[in-house]
């Protein structure tokens, strides 16, 4: 299971593993007995992702274990932050003292299919035609990792998640934010693209 990419930084320990058939991925040894149950009905694949997440976890903090509390993850014991994300054949982790949320998606066309249902009309004015999947894919994978931050069951990523304009060569700082009647917290989101893949990171 050789390590893909480290995008780590001075608060965080950010790194993506790539699967390989050749990985040992045991499932007795790598998955906590309180998730047993959660993971019974998974498919292979996306099985094999949770498992890569926990060994790249036994590298980084061997004594420690994934916990779940209403879906969101949470390190035990509670001594750092993390946010996990996967796309098969990729999975990766972040540690951190400060809250961080990370994730990965695939550049698709499909994606044009479902703007409505995390943008608005009028956030999309600074959009080129002719890079609309590359925009909208990284507008989502920055709202998901906003959402890993700063989530509510009743908020909507269209509606209290917010990207501002950005251009893409300038991936490093986007101003985003998440708001709603009473909050309205800034963030900057990072954003790498790998292997026809798009990773973003956003940190408290």
């Amino acid at each position: 299971m050789p390590l893909y990419r480290d995008f780590s930084d001075n608060n965080a320990t950010i790194l993506v593993w790539k699967y390989d058939e050749a990985d040992e991925l045991n499932a007795d040894l790598l998955l906590e007995p309180e998730n047993a149950e959660k993971v019974k009905d998974y498919h292979p694949k996306k099985l094999l992702e949770v498992l890569m997440i926990r060994k790249l976890l036994k590298g980084l903090k061997p004594n420690s274990k994934i916990l779940y509390r209403e879906r969101e993850p949470y390190l035990f014991p509670k001594d750092a932050e993390i946010s996990i994300t996967h796309s098969f054949p990729f999975a990766a982790i972040a540690v951190s003292r400060n809250k961080i949320g990370i994730d990965i998606e695939k550049f698709n066309p499909k994606i044009l299919r479902v703007i409505d249902k995390f943008t608005y009309e009028d956030e999309r004015g600074f959009i080129p035609f002719d890079h609309e999947v590359t925009f909208y894919t990284i507008i989502w994978s920055v709202k998901e990792s906003m959402y890993k931050i700063h989530h509510s069951k009743h908020w909507s990523l269209k509606k209290h998640y917010e990207v501002r304009p950005f251009e893409l060569k300038h991936l490093h700082h986007i101003k985003c934010r998440v708001h709603d009647d009473q909050i309205s917290d800034e963030f900057r989101a990072r954003v790498e693209f790998f292997d026809d893949y798009c990773f973003t990171i956003v940190e408290e």
